[in-house]
């Protein structure tokens, strides 16, 4: 039974990661037809190094994570805080609110959030882009957040009440230490989020906003050539990357500090 399922679990994992393994060999094909190997080459590497509209992308995508990611950690993790530590009327729905973006398809955040800054009149563009990522990102940090909230226990804080310290030491000595794996986990994983969305940003995108994963699909209209395949590898590279980064913080175990009051 144990080698029939870890059989199974690796066929799964093929089935999951082959065509992303496919794109990645083709990606160093010499020859503009994807059916056909000619060799290897690094040129449709070096020939995106050169093209200006594909480096534009990528710092547009670079600066709209960067700014998503700081503004829904910070937020994310204060609503954390606030919804497992405290009790107030109506906490159960404002949590369930919380992680109703999660559940909800991009395609209908996307389009209601379209409509919200045409009502609002706000012109479209990397603001709107970075409002969007915000909304959607900080679910996913309460989640993380409040898991690490969770396996934490007041054992630590109450000492520190205990021996004087006010409430911003002990946050700032012992809650925000011992959450830091988390926070960073849910940073990167919310930078991961941001650097990889498509349909959110399809719908609040404007003129000079074009990300990385928009320049990709006005590519992929001209039809897949190497170009294609060489940017989505660098993409796929740098979100594996990342997430990994954010599991390791995530599972990481944080040890007992000491209070310096």
């Amino acid at each position: 039974m144990k080698k029939f399922l870890v059989t199974y679990s690796w066929l799964v994992l093929l089935f999951l990661y082959l065509p992303m393994m496919v794109l990645v060999v083709y990606s160093f094909n010499d020859s503009r037809i994807n059916a056909q190997w000619k060799g290897f080459t690094l040129h449709w590497y070096s020939d995106l190094l050169q093209n200006s509209d594909v480096i534009s992308a990528f710092i547009n995508s670079l600066v709209i994570a960067l700014a998503a990611t700081l503004l829904a950690t910070v937020m994310g993790t204060l609503c954390a805080i606030a919804l497992h530590r405290y009790t107030y009327r109506f906490k159960h729905a404002l949590g369930g609110l919380v992680y109703l973006p999660i559940l909800v398809p991009d395609i209908l955040m996307g389009l209601s959030l379209l409509i919200l800054f045409s009502q609002l009149q706000l012109e479209l563009g990397k603001m709107t882009i970075i409002l969007a990522h915000v909304t959607f990102s900080i679910s996913f940090v309460v989640v993380i957040v409040s898991a690490r909230l969770a396996g934490m226990g007041r054992e630590l804080e109450e000492a520190a009440n205990d021996l004087g310290a006010t409430p911003w030491q002990t946050f700032r000595y012992v809650t925000l230490p011992s959450l830091m794996p988390g926070i960073v986990s849910a940073a990167l994983l919310t930078f991961t989020l941001s650097i990889d969305d498509f349909v959110i940003s399809f719908f609040v995108s404007g003129p000079g906003s074009t990300t990385l994963p928009l320049y990709i699909y006005s590519m992929v209209k001209r039809g897949i050539t190497p170009e294609i395949n060489a940017l989505s590898t660098i993409l796929i590279v740098l979100i594996v990357g990342l997430m990994i980064a954010s599991e390791l913080f995530r599972s990481k175990g944080t040890s007992s500090r000491r209070l310096p009051l």
